[in-house]
């Protein structure tokens, strides 16, 4: 079986990697895929967005199965062109895909569908929307509509904080057409975590629980990014509030897009806030996370391959899933600057040492592979991987590797899984 990959990023490299390990697949292919991505699959100059380039090379290359990493390409419909071609795509049509591409039509169907989610409003314009922020409590959450690649979210603690997020996405443009729309929410306290699923139609599969690290700096300081790592299992995530979480968000969900004619066909992702026990409902994406997936394929025992073919199938209730028992953790080395402006082309050093360790993996984002080597070439340059028979374990040796590895200005936040070691040290 051939399998494409869509994608560039440390998501993808995560997901071709374990595609490869299954015996039905023969080949991998990434479009366009990184210099991480190039050592394992055959990388193939097409844009992620480049849907007519993507459907005419799968049906020339004759591909069986193509899984879609970012979320762009979904919510511009590449799922709907490759099913008029007659070709099979893990992911939700373009229709579905507005649960992440649009905030406002999420926090509509949750409401409609009794999902728990913060009280919330909805502005199309600066004046109205710092109108409302003038009288009311903080801290506040302000989000842009659409996609902004993780960065559309900014928690404001005084009414000068919230008058700069709102010029940021509604006046200066910052998030492009994402900001012609803003969502000012209630704010949560609690601790968040990440549920994602596989769904067929009628079946929910649930992987296995992560819990990511949003902002750049320690102790969650600073802007947000598009992930600095994440582990898995979660402590917090007991079956108790896992059985919550499908029966009073993911099923409402997949229900609600059900009575509006759509019917949600590939990965979903729950974003939550957990106050107390109670599960609520931060955002919705219709994708792996990233960098979530890492340490969550990590774990993923059985194959890959077979499941997304059950998906596309309809036949998800066939499916056992097995999970290796140790923990996993995934910092994320970035470049200098990043979430801001950065510069490109260090050369990386010290990843022949990585990877030839055991129980580490060592996935690439922002990387090309050049006469000269590896260098960086993006924001999130590697995905830093381990696993340990415990979170500290698997933090440990995450961080050993990460410390082998060189570039200049490579930065990482330094306590990935702080909240969880808390919760392990005090069970």
């Amino acid at each position: 079986m051939k399998v494409l990959v869509i994608g560039s990023g440390g998501r993808e490299h995560a997901l071709a990697w374990k595609l490869k390990q299954s015996r039905q697949v023969s080949q991998v292919y990434c479009a366009p895929g990184n210099g991480g991505m190039a050592e394992l699959a055959r990388c193939v100059p097409i844009s992620a967005t480049d849907t007519p380039g993507l459907v005419n090379f799968a049906r020339q290359e004759g591909i069986d199965l193509t899984v879609v990493g970012p979320e762009l390409p979904l919510v511009e419909g590449v799922a709907d062109a490759f099913a008029q071609s007659g070709l099979s795509l893990v992911g939700p049509s373009s229709k579905a895909a507005r649960l992440e591409g649009s905030k406002v039509f999420a926090k509509k169907l949750a409401q409609s569908k009794g999902i728990p989610s913060a009280d919330s409003a909805v502005f199309s314009s600066a004046e109205q929307a710092l109108g409302h922020l003038r009288d009311r409590q903080y801290p506040a959450v302000i989000k842009a509509d659409g996609l902004a690649g993780g960065k559309g979210v900014t928690v404001v603690h005084n009414y000068p904080e919230a008058e700069k997020a709102v010029a940021a996405a509604m006046v200066e443009k910052r998030f492009g057409s994402a900001g012609e729309s803003i969502i000012v929410e209630d704010f949560l306290a609690g601790e968040e975590a990440s549920f994602i699923g596989l769904v067929d139609g009628a079946t929910i599969l649930p992987l296995a629980s992560s819990q990511d690290h949003k902002p750049i700096g320690d102790g969650d300081t600073g802007p947000n990014t598009g992930g600095m790592g994440a582990y898995s299992p979660v402590p917090i995530l007991s079956e108790e509030v896992n059985r919550r979480i499908i029966k009073d968000i993911i099923e409402p969900a997949v229900e609600g897009l059900k009575e509006q004619g759509i019917d949600y066909r590939g990965v979903i992702y729950a974003g939550l806030m957990l106050v107390g026990q109670q599960p609520y409902l931060l955002e919705f994406n219709v994708r792996f996370g990233d960098p979530e997936t890492q340490p969550i394929l990590m774990r993923l025992t059985g194959d890959l391959a077979s499941m997304l073919i059950a998906l596309v199938q309809g036949k998800l209730h066939q499916v056992k899933v097995d999970w290796d028992n140790r923990s996993s953790v995934c910092v994320v080395m970035t470049s200098s600057g990043y979430p801001g402006s950065y510069a490109k082309g260090m050369a990386i050093q010290g990843l022949e040492q990585v990877e030839s360790q055991p129980d580490v993996q060592v996935f690439h984002a922002g990387t090309k592979l050049t006469e000269k080597g590896m260098v960086t070439d993006g924001g999130r340059v590697l995905g830093v991987t381990a696993l340990g028979k415990g979170l500290k374990e698997a933090v440990d040796r995450a961080y050993a590797a990460v410390d082998k590895i060189h570039w200049e200005g490579a930065y990482c936040r330094r306590d990935i899984g702080w909240r969880g070691l808390a919760h392990e040290a005090g069970s």
